[in-house]
């Protein structure tokens, strides 16, 4: 089945994929496809702060979180799964068109903007050739250049898959 008007748009044939960053699984599972690797939960991202030197002072009198926790929608937590740099563009449409049907309309442009949005805060890249393993992209796994406190079991964050 295919998308109409996919072939025209610009990440036609591209290769969406996260960047590293921590993330994992929240909540109970929700609609899912049947893919290996796709959970059907909720996605939630945990990204270090970073604190200029007035900033750290700031946080420690105030003790402010050392870690941002982004928790992701159904839709963006299937997509962000989706995004695993070995689907092209139009086969993540595909996907979440038949899971979402008019609920993402227009697929195409929801999908896009979507990835875009991940894009702009440095969590996604777009691909032109399907990815190869340069770097992590696991669930639970803290980017070298991050340093993040062990998880805590009271935020019932999951890590295995069901």
């Amino acid at each position: 089945m295919s998308i109409s008007g996919v072939n025209e748009h610009v990440m036609y044939g591209k290769y969406p994929c996260r960047l590293p960053v921590w993330w994992g699984y929240y909540g109970d599972i929700g609609v899912k496809p049947e893919l290996k690797h796709i959970s059907g939960r909720k996605v939630i991202l945990r990204i270090e702060k970073r604190f200029n030197r007035f900033e750290k002072i700031l946080a420690k009198l105030f003790r402010a979180p050392r870690e941002i926790r982004r928790p992701l929608d159904e839709k963006n937590s299937m997509l962000w799964q989706l995004c695993d740099g070995t689907r092209k563009f139009e086969e993540i449409c595909e996907i979440l068109d038949s899971l979402y049907h008019e609920d993402i309309a227009p697929v195409i442009h929801r999908t896009a903007a979507g990835i875009n949005l991940l894009k702009e805060k440095n969590l996604m890249t777009i691909l032109n050739e399907e990815f190869t393993g340069k770097w992590s992209i696991g669930k639970g796994l803290t980017p070298n250049n991050q340093n993040l406190e062990p998880l805590d079991d009271k935020l019932g964050i999951i890590l295995e898959e069901e």
